[in-house]
C-alpha cells in the first residue's frame, strides 16, 4: 500500500487537553491521554448502527482477524521486541514496590511508547528510545515479579545506546541491512540481499512478483542464504492460523460471491506463501468494488525494510461513506483526463488508465502497522503490473481525518508559524477541503498515474524508491489542485482555495515538520524526505523569481509564498523529472535528488523551530485508541447484534490485546 500520512502540521497538531472519549450530550470527544511526544485520539465509527446485521457481523469477525497479527509486527520491528514487551508488562501489572517513584513512572512512559511504536524504536524517526529508568531498577523490578528469564538478552538492547540504534537506517554509504534493527534479515549483508533477489528477477517477465515480500532472509548453519517464509505452517504460523480462522468465520457474511473469493484466495496465500497466489489475491481484491464493507489484512508496506522489499503486516476494516465518496468518484471517473494532461513526458504516461476506483471510508478498526499510528489515505495494490493491467483501489479515511481536524482546533499552531492574516484566513476557509482533495488526488490518481518503461526493474531505485514514489504522488496532487478542471468538476469553489494547501505544504516541508526530529539528526523517514525534497527543490529553483522565501519578522522565520502560479509550474517541472526517474529506473538521479534536498537540516532553523514549538505545549505525534466491539448473542450462540464503545483506556486496551492476542512465542527463529 502506498499510504498518505497525515502530517500537514497546520491540520494535525493537537491540544494537550485530555477527555474521556465517549458520546456525551451528543458530542464526541476526540482527544485522550498524552505522554512523551504522543497524543492519543479516538475516532468515531459513524453510522455503524445503520448497517445490516450481516454487515455488522462481517465487521465483527474481520476486526478479530485484524487483532491476530499484532505480534507479527512487533517481531518484524525487532527480534527482541516481544521479550521486552512481555517483561515490561509484567512489571507494570505486578510490581509491588513504589509505583509513584520517578523510575517506575519512567518505565510506564517507556512501555506506552513501546506499545505505540510496536517496538523499542520510534514509530516515525526510527531511533531507539532512551529509557528514563536505570538498568539496576529494571533488573530488580523484573526479578521481583518473576520476569527475569530474558534479562540477559534484552538489557543490552534496551540500555546500550550503541546496539540496534535505528530500526531503519537509510544513511548513505552504510550497509543498510546490517545497521538496521528491523527483523527482516539475519546474518546477511546489503550486497548479499540485493544479489539474492537480483538473481531471481527476469526483467523480461511482464508479470513479476514482489520478490521477498513475505519472508525473512537468513543464512543457515552452512552459510547458505535462504528465505524463511511467513505462512500458516512456517515462521509466524501460530499468528497466521488465527488470522485465517477469523477470516473464515467472516466469510459467510461477505457481501457477494466475489468478496468470498477474495477471502478464499487470501487464505490460500497465507497457507502456501506463493507470491503468484498473492498477485491473484490482489487482482480479485482490486476488482471487488461493489461491497460497502471492505478490509486489508496482509503483509503490505515496505517502509520498515531499508531495501524496500519486505512487507510489514497490517490490517484495516472499513465501510464506505456514500456521501463523501461522490467526491472521489468524480476524480476516478476523470482519471484518463488527468493522465492525458499531466506535465510528464508522453513516454511515461499510461495510454489507457484501467480500473481506478476511489472512495471515502469510515475506519472500523485499525491493526498491525496501521495502529496506533496510521494513515489517512491508502492506495493498493503495490505491484506495478497489477496496477497497470487491473487497476487499484484508493481510499481516503474520512473519520480519521475528522478526528485529526477536530482535535487540532484552536491549538495556537497557526498563530505561531503562519506568516500573516491573509494566509490564516485562506487556511481557515479552505484547509480542511484542500487537505482532503490533496489526499484524494495523491491516492486516487497520483499513485495510479504513469508507467515504467519495458524492462525496468520496479526495485531499481532501492532505498530511495519510497521517497520518490511518495513525492510523485504528492506532486501530482499539488499540481492538479490548482487546475481549473477542479472547479469545472465542482470540487473546489474558486481559483483561490488551492493556495491554502500550497502554503501549508511549503511551510511544513521547509520548516514545521522539523518539530518531529531531534536537534542534530538528519531526515530519515520517507514521507518527511518526500516533503522536504519538494519544498526545498521548489524553494531553490524559484529563488531567482522569489517564488517562495524564508523571511525574518521580529526575529522569527516564516515562509512567504509570493507567486502561487509559478509555484505550481515548479511542482509540474519536478513531477515531470520524478516521473522520468521512476519510469527509467534512474537510481543515480533519485539518489542525487534525495541526498541534495531531502536529508540535511539547517541547524539554526531547526533549533528555532523546536524552541517556538516547545512553547505551544503540543505533542508532535498522534495515534488512535480503537473502539471495542461486543457481539450480542442469543441462547444458541447466534449473533443478534454488535455493539461498540469508546470507553476503554489506552493502557487497558494494550494490556487486553497482549492478553487476548499474543499469538506468537516470544522468540521466533
Amino acid at each position: 500500500m502506498r499510504r498518505f500520512l497525515f502530517m500537514m502540521m497546520t491540520a494535525s497538531l493537537l491540544t494537550a487537553a485530555s477527555a474521556q472519549a465517549q458520546q456525551a450530550n451528543g458530542k464526541f470527544h476526540y482527544s485522550d491521554e498524552r505522554f512523551a511526544d504522543l497524543q492519543m485520539l479516538r475516532y468515531e465509527v459513524k453510522d455503524f448502527d445503520q448497517l445490516t446485521l450481516k454487515q455488522k457481523t462481517f465487521i465483527y469477525y474481520l476486526q478479530l482477524a485484524a487483532m491476530q497479527g499484532r505480534d507479527i509486527l512487533f517481531d518484524q520491528n525487532g527480534k527482541y521486541n516481544l521479550r521486552i514487551r512481555y517483561t515490561l508488562e509484567k512489571i507494570y501489572t505486578d510490581y509491588q514496590g513504589d509505583r509513584t517513584s520517578a523510575e517506575f513512572k519512567a518505565l510506564e512512559v517507556y512501555l506506552k511508547r513501546v506499545w505505540f511504536s510496536n517496538g523499542i524504536h520510534h514509530h516515525y524517526g526510527c531511533e531507539k528510545f532512551v529509557p528514563g529508568f536505570s538498568e539496576d531498577f529494571f533488573r530488580k523490578a523484573a526479578l521481583s515479579v518473576g520476569a527475569g528469564k530474558y534479562l540477559k538478552d534484552i538489557c543490552p538492547v534496551i540500555f546500550n545506546p550503541n546496539l540496534m540504534q535505528k530500526r531503519v537506517n537509510l544513511a548513505e554509504g552504510q550497509d543498510l541491512v546490517l545497521t538496521s534493527a528491523s527483523n527482516y534479515y539475519d546474518g546477511v549483508t546489503q550486497a548479499e540481499a540485493e544479489k539474492f533477489y537480483g538473481d531471481m528477477k527476469d526483467l523480461s517477465d511482464p508479470h513479476p512478483v514482489m520478490y521477498g515480500m513475505n519472508s525473512r532472509l537468513v543464512k543457515d548453519k552452512k552459510g547458505k542464504i535462504v528465505e524463511k517464509k511467513w505462512t500458516s505452517s512456517t515462521l509466524y504460523g501460530p499468528a497466521i492460523k488465527q488470522i485465517v480462522k477469523y477470516l473464515q468465520l467472516a466469510r459467510p457474511y461477505a457481501e457477494d460471491a466475489e468478496q468470498q473469493a477474495v477471502i478464499d484466495k487470501l487464505v490460500e496465500f497465507y497457507n502456501n506463501g506463493d507470491l503468484h497466489t498473492f498477485d491473484d489475491y490482489t487482482i480479485l481484491w482490486a476488482k471487488n468494488t461493489k461491497p460497502l464493507v471492505d478490509f486489508v489484512n496482509c503483509f503490505t508496506e515496505c517502509y520498515g525494510d531499508p531495501l524496500g522489499l519486505k512487507c510489514s503486516w497490517e490490517s484495516i476494516v472499513n465501510f464506505k461513506d456514500l456521501e463523501a465518496t461522490k467526491r472521489t468518484q468524480t476524480l476516478s471517473e476523470n482519471a484518463q483526463w488527468f493522465e492525458d494532461h499531466s506535465p510528464v513526458d508522453a513516454r511515461f504516461k499510461k495510454d489507457k488508465v484501467k480500473g481506478i476506483s476511489a472512495k471515502v471510508i469510515t475506519a472500523a478498526i485499525l491493526g498491525g502497522d496501521l495502529y496506533p499510528s496510521t494513515a489517512i489515505g491508502i492506495n493498493l495494490p503495490n505491484s506495478d503490473w497489477v496496477r497497470k493491467e487491473h487497476g487499484s483501489k484508493s481510499v481516503t479515511i474520512g473519520n480519521l481525518t475528522e478526528a485529526y481536524n477536530q482535535a487540532a482546533k484552536g491549538n495556537g499552531f497557526s498563530d505561531e508559524f503562519v506568516i500573516g492574516k491573509a494566509e490564516k484566513d485562506l487556511m481557515d476557509k479552505y484547509a480542511d477541503l484542500t487537505d482532503d482533495l490533496h489526499t484524494d488526488l495523491h491516492e486516487c490518481l497520483g499513485h495510479g498515474s504513469g508507467k515504467l518503461l519495458d524492462g525496468v526493474d520496479p526495485d531499481s531505485l532501492k532505498a530511495y524508491g519510497s521517497t520518490i514514489e511518495e513525492a510523485r504522488a504528492d506532486l501530482f496532487g499539488l499540481y492538479y489542485l490548482a487546475d481549473p478542471k477542479m472547479q469545472e468538476l465542482g470540487l473546489t469553489p474558486n481559483g483561490e482555495a488551492y493556495k491554502a494547501q500550497y502554503y501549508s505544504y511549503m511551510m511544513n516541508g521547509l520548516m514545521t515538520q522539523l518539530v518531529r526530529i531531534n536537534l542534530g539528526n538528519n531526515i530519515e523517514e520517507a514521507h518527511m524526505r518526500n516533503r522536504a525534497l519538494i519544498a526545498y527543490w521548489c524553494y531553490e529553483k524559484g529563488k531567482a523569481d522569489r517564488v517562495v522565501e524564508l523571511v525574518k519578522i521580529d526575529g522569527k522565520t516564516y515562509v512567504k509564498v509570493n507567486d502561487y502560479v509559478k509555484l505550481r509550474e515548479l511542482f509540474g517541472k519536478l513531477l515531470a523529472e520524478i516521473q522520468r526517474i521512476k519510469s527509467e529506473g534512474d537510481f543515480k538521479a533519485a539518489q542525487a535528488l534525495v541526498e541534495t534536498y531531502a536529508v540535511k537540516i539547517n541547524p539554526e532553523l531547526h533549533k528555532e523551530v523546536l524552541e517556538r514549538y516547545e512553547k505551544l505545549n503540543l505533542a508532535p505525534y498522534k495515534g488512535f485508541i480503537n473502539p471495542v466491539y461486543t457481539a450480542v448473542k442469543d441462547a444458541k450462540g447466534n449473533i443478534t447484534d454488535v455493539k461498540l464503545s469508546y470507553t476503554e483506556g489506552y493502557a487497558e486496551q494494550m494490556l487486553r490485546y497482549s492478553r487476548d492476542y499474543s499469538t506468537l512465542p516470544l522468540i521466533n527463529e
